[in-house]
């Protein structure tokens, strides 16, 4: 774990982010997977019954970091995040108190995380695993693995999400998101933004693609 969190910090730091945005809590809350299990009927629609969705443009939560996921709801229910999907929950997010909305991530957290298939392509998964692995010093993207691990489980500590068996094209439009700034909430968003905008298009397909196949062996 210092390891891990000591590559996070170089790569924050490298990223000119202030003290505050560094700060990562020794103590986070954990909610109750029992309960979440009965706050979350409106979200099985989009994101399925055990939070791994049908439609590759919605994100599977099944075995996503906890503390990612309440950030995520918390940002949707007071409007710093906005997405036209999520438009017709938020009336029902607003209806929900702290501990409640850290239930429902502590139920998707415990579901089992779903496992993707790259595309067949090996240049394709070449460039996407040097992206995620090595980063590309000379366009100035670092390797994703210092927030999102070797095995793109994430860090919950620190809020970062697992990215291993995500849908691929809800990937390749959140790094366009942040690339282009319509993505913008909370703390690490100008992480993501700083490095986003030194991808291209045929980088976003391969590091996505990449991501989508990885998994934990």
């Amino acid at each position: 774990m210092k390891i891990i969190n000591s590559l996070l910090i170089i790569t924050l730091l490298s990223l000119s982010l202030s003290a505050k945005e560094l700060e990562i809590p020794g103590t986070l809350p954990v909610g109750d997977a029992g309960v979440g299990k009965g706050l979350v009927a409106q979200c099985a629609a989009c994101h399925g019954a055990s939070g791994v969705s049908s439609n590759s443009d919605w994100p599977n939560l099944a075995g996503q970091g906890e503390q990612y996921l309440f950030s995520q709801l918390k940002y949707f229910q007071t409007g710093e995040r906005e997405n036209v999907l999520m438009m017709a929950v938020i009336p029902y997010l607003k209806t929900l108190t702290d501990s409640q909305l850290q239930d429902i991530a502590a139920f998707y957290s415990a579901q089992s995380a779903s496992v993707g298939q790259a595309k067949d392509n090996q240049e394709l998964l070449a460039r996407g695993e040097w992206l995620y692995r090595a980063g590309d010093p000379k366009k100035g993207i670092p390797a994703c693995t210092a927030c999102h691990g070797l095995a793109g489980n994430g860090l919950n500590q620190a809020g970062f999400p697992a990215v291993s068996g995500q849908q691929i094209n809800y990937l390749q439009t959140t790094l366009k998101d942040y690339r282009s700034n319509a993505r913008n909430a909370g703390n690490y968003a100008s992480v993501m933004q700083a490095v986003a905008i030194n991808l291209s298009d045929s980088d976003i397909e391969a590091v996505a693609n990449y991501m989508h196949g990885l998994y934990l062996q």
